[in-house]
């Protein structure tokens, strides 16, 4: 067994790969997803309904928190370990599927597939959280999101690629074949476990959001994620829409949006341990703010391109960011669930925006619905405004 303590850069290693299996799952589901059904002559309200249906375990996480931190003398690698083999045979059976034939079906083996990742995402935030002080949270988190994002970016150009080549089945059954790969790493790691009784979970849970700045933050979680959901939603539909993209084209592009979110969680885990949190979320939202609008007058792609890049540096910092503070307010002993509270109330606002982005842009258009997705930002910097943060 290898041992966190004695290789202390594993841990960054360790925490990369479980959350780049998270990314290969985003970029089936944000980009795969679309192309496919929108191929499969589905209509544009109904593709991202569906993409923002199989996305629910995200917003599910104060379920699965709950149970990890219950039987938390086990440990976290355990549920980790289930939730990969979970995602895996989700992905093996969806290849088996035509969404054209049995769309139900296919929508419940992927949302089958996201509770095992959902798992894997909880029990991966607890573990952090039981190893990490609060001086090395940004840079903990940049490892974990810089590998979330380089699997989204490997996953939109790979399985793009292995769509058009050999079918969209066969870049399903390439993804779960990712993760069986992935989930191998925390079987050789060795966990220390400190916590060998039960927990009342429920009454740690009440105390902990009896406090102002816990609710604060439990309101401002899924305000401060608006942008980044009609973003997310939105640009597969622009890229296959408005560009014609096939999907190795899209995919290419697409991956634009993870790279670029690679630099901005590195960066953004830096600036925060010295800037601190707000200073640095005021920044990335009012920025995010600015180029969201601009993305109206790209007249290319190329131009579309640069924007695209530098929204993706801004939205990588932010995710970055905003977890690092989710942890700082986070009580360690329920660590899978009030922190997934904040991440699954982060979920409701990517994925409730997300599912009615279609038909936004169906009504208004993508313009309107561009502009729509700069000004919420300010009700995230508003709302943050209030949280007071204790400087140590």
């Amino acid at each position: 067994m290898i041992s966190l303590e004695k290789h202390r850069l594993l841990k960054y290693a360790l925490f990369f790969s479980l959350y780049f299996s998270e990314g290969t799952m985003i970029a089936i589901t944000t980009f795969i997803i679309p192309f496919y059904l929108l191929e499969k002559g589905v209509s544009a309200p109904v593709t991202t309904l569906i993409v923002g249906i199989v996305n629910i375990p995200w917003i599910l996480k104060f379920v699965w928190g709950p149970i990890v931190d219950h039987f938390i003398r086990f440990g976290r690698k355990k549920f980790v370990i289930f939730g990969g083999v979970l995602a895996i045979f989700s992905m093996f059976g969806a290849s088996l599927i035509d969404p054209g034939v049995s769309l139900i079906l296919f929508t419940v083996l992927v949302f089958i597939g996201h509770i095992g990742v959902g798992f894997i995402d909880v029990s991966a935030d607890a573990w952090a959280i039981s190893i990490s002080t609060k001086k090395y949270r940004g840079k903990i988190n940049s490892s974990m999101f810089s590998g979330q994002y380089t699997g989204w970016a490997v996953g939109s150009a790979l399985l793009g690629f292995v769509a058009l080549n050999f079918g969209y089945n066969f870049a399903f059954f390439t993804n779960g074949l990712l993760i069986l790969f992935i989930i191998i790493f925390p079987i050789l790691v060795k966990e220390t476990i400190k916590i060998f009784t039960k927990q009342k979970v429920a009454s740690l849970v009440v105390n902990e959001f009896k406090k102002k700045t816990t609710q604060l933050t439990a309101l401002f979680s899924p305000v401060a994620y608006l942008n980044y959901g009609m973003i997310l939603f939105m640009i597969p539909l622009y890229l296959k829409i408005s560009f014609k993209l096939n999907p190795a084209q899209g995919g290419l592009l697409n991956a634009i949006l993870p790279i670029s979110m690679v630099i901005g969680s590195i960066v953004g885990g830096i600036l925060t341990d010295i800037w601190g949190r707000k200073t640095t979320l005021y920044q990335l939202l009012g920025f995010s703010s600015i180029f969201t609008a601009s993305i109206i007058f790209a007249n290319s792609w190329l131009s579309f391109a640069v924007i695209y890049g530098i929204i993706g540096f801004l939205m990588g910092g932010f995710e970055t960011v905003i977890c690092a503070f989710f942890m700082d307010v986070t009580n360690p002993r329920v660590g899978a669930t009030q922190y997934g509270i904040f991440t699954g109330l982060a979920n409701i606002g990517i994925n409730g925006v997300g599912m009615i982005t279609g038909s936004m842009v169906s009504m208004l258009g993508f313009t309107r619905t561009f502009l729509y997705a700069s000004w919420v930002c300010g009700w995230g910097i508003l709302l943050l405004y209030f949280i007071k943060i204790k400087k140590t």
